[in-house]
């Protein structure tokens, strides 16, 4: 962890504000998103350790019947999982999934954005199909694997994990996608592109911009053969 991202502290001394933070494995291990969040924003509602251990406990043990948690769980990545899951893969597929949508409907105010340059964020919205990677997190380590996947996902609520259908190429399994939460306060629907191209040229927060994020997202899509068209849109929209 690099000197800008400590936050420890000791009586009497001041919690130091990381001027980025970089969504690694080790960041998500020593739950410093959670940390940053308390002292930054402190008047943003978190899911408790206890919380996000009961959400996990309760998909694990809602599995569809068949599933064998000792080889694993996939996950359904469609944006930053792709290019930077943080965790343990043990195999991975292209995948499309029916009856949700990628979309960005999802504002920021902190993380890729803040207050004064607020961006927003993909998420998966209710209608038509989208196309991703299965992850398969392995067995071995699972609990523990799926807390760092949770601190990342659930942390605030925004998401709600669903075991979901994938068609792959190897054909259809069962995984868990990070849907939105239509209940959240931070769920903005569909926007205009103009709203969309504005927020995701300007929005920028400790953990990177969200111009950064669009295009790694559609970059990595590209190298697998995915062509996400409303995305590639909206790229070259922000670039021009």
């Amino acid at each position: 962890m690099s000197e800008s991202q400590s936050s420890e502290t000791h009586p009497g001394e001041q919690v130091s504000t990381p001027k980025s933070i970089a969504m690694t494995r080790e960041v998500l291990e020593q739950d410093l998103i959670r940390r940053h969040f308390e002292h930054v924003y402190p008047e943003v509602a978190l899911k408790s350790h206890q919380e996000l251990r009961s959400s996990i406990q309760h998909v694990l043990a809602t599995a569809p019947p068949g599933i064998q948690l000792q080889d694993g769980v996939y996950l359904f990545a469609y944006g930053s999982l792709i290019w930077n899951p943080c965790v343990e893969v043990a195999e991975r597929h292209t995948c499309r999934l029916y009856g949700y949508h990628r979309d960005f409907c999802l504002k920021l105010d902190h993380g890729r954005g803040t207050p004064e340059t607020p961006g927003l964020m993909l998420a998966l919205a209710p209608g038509g199909s989208c196309h991703g990677v299965a992850l398969r997190v392995p067995g071995d380590n699972l609990e523990r694997e799926l807390t760092l996947v949770w601190r990342r996902e659930m942390l605030t609520g925004a998401y709600r994990p669903r075991w979901t259908k994938l068609k792959t190429d190897v054909g259809p399994i069962w995984g868990v996608a990070f849907v939105i939460n239509p209940h959240h306060e931070r769920y903005i629907g569909r926007q205009p592109d103009e709203t969309v191209v504005h927020l995701l040229r300007t929005g920028r927060g400790v953990l990177g911009s969200c111009r950064e994020y669009l295009d790694n997202t559609v970059g990595d899509l590209h190298a697998l053969g995915i062509r996400d068209r409303r995305l590639e849109s909206l790229q070259r929209a922000v670039a021009s």
